[in-house]
């Protein structure tokens, strides 16, 4: 469990360090995630490695969303006092993610 921990972090930090170094508009764990994507594909005992933990830390992704909802908690004026921006900007995202969606889906059928 540690050593899927420390590869996870490693490729993190490694993202955060591109993204800092090389001044990219992508957030350093999009590049981690990218890189560990490659070296899943380039490494095939890798993934036996990473699976057990990976599952187990799936089945709790619902405990990384307590901090969002302590935060929109302790912003709660704010949210009520912005709530048309923010809706309208979940709308559009939801409407442009569904899109885009769709268009690879169908780009990839062919």
């Amino acid at each position: 469990m540690i050593n899927t921990f420390a590869t996870l972090l490693i490729f993190q930090t490694i993202g955060e360090g591109l993204a800092y170094a090389l001044a990219l508009p992508v957030p350093g764990p999009v590049i981690g995630m990218v890189l560990l994507f490659v070296y899943l594909l380039l490494k095939d005992d890798a993934i036996e490695k990473l699976a057990p933990t990976s599952l187990a830390l799936l089945r709790h992704l619902s405990l990384l969303f307590v901090p969002a909802g302590v935060g929109i908690m302790v912003h709660f004026q704010r949210v009520a006092t912005e709530w048309l921006p923010i809706a309208a900007a979940l709308l559009a995202s939801t409407v442009v993610s569904i899109v885009v969606t769709a268009a690879v889906v169908k780009g990839l059928q062919k």
